[in-house]
């Protein structure tokens, strides 16, 4: 056995691999009990405001922000955890089915159709001294294997132009105008732009007020659809 062997046989028998929902014991990490896997998947579209609708064709949430799904995201963004990404992994695996099956930009399409769309992911952004802390975009890690499965090529095509505040705990209005302005594409970007549609990813889809300025910034650069895809969402 090779030390690499050796090392994997000593975690699996100190951290056996557990049902991130329920602990039961799995057989490989990332795996769910199927029961669990079922209930987590709540793939659904979500309300928007009449401000949203303006610059968002859809948006959608594949998962409530609670429970495993909700744990997952917060292991990986505050703690920097990277063995979230295996469950996320194979959730997304369960759950993108449902989505493709129903969101408006993928009638009727299978992966190769999809990799030839005028079709482009774009993760939001953060700020970048806020990447260089946490080192990665956590929606960038979130989505990125499940986007090369089905062919869906990802760019960073927003940057956020200033710090703004944690949105938590502030009024729709404050969020506003916490996020006036605060997303752009750089000119060098907006060629990859114009025309196409975009995938618009997200951890946590709260009020919107965060997506819908991102889409601003893409319409201004000439984007056709944009169809918001979010992990999870507190919206039901």
């Amino acid at each position: 056995m090779g030390l690499q062997s050796a090392w994997e046989a000593l975690m699996m028998f100190l951290y056996p691999p557990r049902c991130p929902a329920c602990g039961r014991y799995r057989e490989r990490r990332g795996a769910w009990c199927a029961d669990c896997l079922a209930r987590a998947c709540a793939v659904r579209r979500l309300r928007m405001t009449t401000d949203e609708r303006d610059v968002l064709a859809e948006a959608w949430a594949l998962a409530i922000y609670t429970g495993a799904l909700r744990d997952l995201v917060r292991r990986l963004k505050y703690q920097r955890r990277r063995d979230a990404l295996a469950y996320v992994e194979t959730f997304l695996r369960a759950a993108g089915p449902m989505f493709f099956e129903r969101c408006l930009l993928f009638p009727a399409s299978n992966d190769a159709q999809r990799s030839q769309k005028n079709l482009v992911a774009v993760p939001v952004p953060l700020f970048y001294k806020k990447e260089q802390q946490r080192g990665f975009n956590q929606t960038e890690l979130l989505f990125e294997h499940f986007l090369q499965l089905h062919g869906i090529p990802m760019k960073r095509l927003l940057v956020r132009t200033r710090a703004t505040r944690p949105q938590y705990g502030l009024s729709k209005d404050e969020r506003k105008e916490n996020m006036r302005g605060a997303f752009a594409v750089p000119d060098e970007k907006r060629s990859d732009v114009q025309g196409r549609d975009i995938l618009l990813l997200d951890d946590i889809y709260t009020t919107g007020v965060t997506c819908a300025e991102c889409a601003r910034a893409l319409k201004k650069a000439g984007a056709n659809r944009i169809v918001v895809l979010a992990l999870t969402s507190g919206q039901v």
